[in-house]
């Protein structure tokens, strides 16, 4: 496995930053071997082509937020008696990784929306989400509900909202607070159907 220091991680994290300075289209492997201290030459040791290194920065980035639910507790039974709670436990460590880490962030979200990510995510291994898959099917069991919506959409819902949400935290459209962690949660989870309540409602609940 490498290591931070490895010549190869520096690039992949050149990578991004170019990424998240040019864009997807725009960032050149000139860019990248510029930000990593390297000649380009160096970087094709490395790196057969521009497409090769994108693959293998998403695919970085990718098993760092998976290895986030590794080492979650993650204890079924408070699906009982707070299923919210339960739930956003889970979600927020997800949130902050993306927001502490804004190269990746901005990165990731680009790569996910560009026209060649659906074809690649057809034909990714993603093994490594072992730990939250293990989860979900403890949620899909315990709240049969669940099995009945598409999971595709469920999944783009929730893991893609979240870091849409904090790209818009690291570009500084929103700020980085209590506030915004706990709207966007609100807004993943129940959508605006939590807002929409008459006054007499909202005043009575205090909210």
């Amino acid at each position: 496995m490498i290591t931070p220091d490895d010549t190869k991680t520096r690039i992949i994290f050149a990578a991004m930053k170019a990424v998240r300075q040019y864009g997807l289209e725009g960032a050149r492997i000139q860019n990248v071997s510029e930000l990593a201290g390297i000649s380009p030459g160096a970087l094709y040791r490395y790196f057969e082509s521009k497409d090769q290194l994108l693959v293998e920065c998403f695919t970085y980035v990718d098993r760092q937020a998976a290895a986030i639910f590794d080492h979650l507790k993650f204890d079924p039974r408070t699906m009982l008696t707070d299923p919210m709670r339960a739930v956003k436990d889970l979600w927020l460590p997800y949130f902050r990784f993306w927001v502490a880490h804004p190269d990746e962030t901005i990165f990731y979200h680009r790569f996910r929306d560009s026209a060649f990510f659906p074809r690649y995510d057809k034909v990714r291994e993603v093994d490594y989400f072992d730990s939250f898959n293990g989860m979900v099917r403890a949620f899909r069991e315990m709240f049969p509900g669940l099995k009945q919506m598409n999971q595709d959409l469920l999944w783009l819902h929730v893991l893609s909202s979240t870091v849409m949400y904090a790209k818009y935290v690291v570009e500084g459209v929103v700020p980085d607070n209590q506030e915004t962690q706990d709207t966007v949660f609100r807004l993943l989870a129940t959508g605006l159907s939590s807002y929409l309540q008459p006054k007499s409602s909202v005043e009575e609940k205090g909210i």
